[in-house]
């Protein structure tokens, strides 16, 4: 992660959303699964006291771009879903990125590693400044299936 990255942190009982706008590819998911929290038109424009720590780490953890996520608050438990029977899936978004469902491990360009466990936006357009994930670029590039 890059130092200078932008880091807002929207603090709720018991759960903090963190977004990092430059990963974010506008999928929107955060908007359409909880409308009354996420307002792209406001300012703040994430409102986490508008819903509970359990839907907000549901909807997180739809976020394609990881764009956001969350940390916990001091005394919060969780019980951990397991992917290790979850088979991966992958979707071919139209106009846009390929999603891929399940646990994998990316290696990237420099040979690092990451794992991910949610479901993950990779570029298809060529367009991404954040390969091999989707930024959104594929929209200003003009993208379209063949």
């Amino acid at each position: 992660m890059a130092d200078n990255e932008i880091r807002k942190e929207y603090a709720s009982e018991g759960i903090t959303v963190v977004w990092k706008p430059r990963k974010c590819i506008h999928s929107e998911v955060c908007v359409k699964t909880l409308p009354n929290v996420y307002k792209p038109k406001e300012k703040p424009w994430i409102i986490p006291d508008n819903a509970s720590a359990k839907e907000l780490k549901e909807q997180i953890d739809l976020c394609p771009s990881g764009a956001l996520s969350y940390s916990l608050g001091e005394g919060f438990t969780e019980k951990f879903k397991s992917n290790k029977h979850m088979s991966n899936k992958v979707e071919v978004l139209p106009n846009g990125p390929l999603m891929v469902h399940g646990e994998l491990e990316v290696t990237l360009a420099d040979g690092s590693k990451e794992t991910k466990s949610k479901p993950t936006a990779f570029c298809r357009c060529g367009a991404s400044d954040n390969k091999p994930y989707c930024d959104g670029s594929h929209r200003a590039a003009g993208f379209k299936d063949a």
